[in-house]
């Protein structure tokens, strides 16, 4: 008798998993790095290959890492409001290009326009991988201390940039104005 009832409770608890998937938001997939220092990574700069993109360079402030490529429907989609969102000077906004070839990254830069403080080509993908990316688009921020503070999958949106970004943006900056 009892035995015949372990496949019924596998069914169960299969349902159950699947009905409350049923109310999640898809685009939200929680990423393991937040709250904890952003992945380190040195790669050439897809402007000039031999200046390098370092993002130890970048601490102290908070910035935005957006993983993109020419191939990605998604960024082409985002790119006009990457484009808004550089003109604020909010932050630097810092590419990642991914896995992508250099000459159509750089026409595709030059054809759209620029958003990016600088981009990083990613040719092989590893800091990606460091990065726990699953697909492009999707945008990292970096808090002044290094640390992620959060991570958002989907081309931007403005309401994504000012419900989600610009406030994170502001309390790291209190925050580390308070610790100075």
């Amino acid at each position: 008798m009892k035995k015949s009832l372990i496949p019924l409770l596998l069914f169960v608890a299969l349902g159950a998993f699947l009905f409350i998937g049923l109310f999640r938001d898809p685009r939200y997939v929680p990423s393991p790095l937040i709250g904890k220092p952003a992945p380190e990574f040195s790669l050439p700069s897809l402007q000039d290959a031999s200046y390098p993109v370092a993002s130890k360079e970048l601490k102290g402030q908070p910035w935005v890492l957006n993983v993109w490529g020419t191939w990605c429907a998604g960024c082409r989609q985002e790119h006009d409001v990457l484009l808004a969102i550089a003109q604020q000077r909010a932050v630097p906004i810092v590419g990642l290009n991914w896995k992508d070839d250099n000459a159509a990254a750089q026409q595709w830069l030059r054809d759209l326009g620029n958003p990016y403080s600088v981009v990083a080509e990613d040719r092989e993908g590893q800091v990606a991988i460091d990065w726990g990316v699953y697909g492009a688009p999707e945008t990292f921020l970096i808090g002044s201390d290094g640390t992620v503070l959060y991570k958002h999958i989907a081309p931007m949106t403005m309401e994504v940039w000012n419900t989600e970004f610009l406030p994170r943006i502001e309390s790291s900056r209190a925050t580390a104005g308070s610790k100075s």
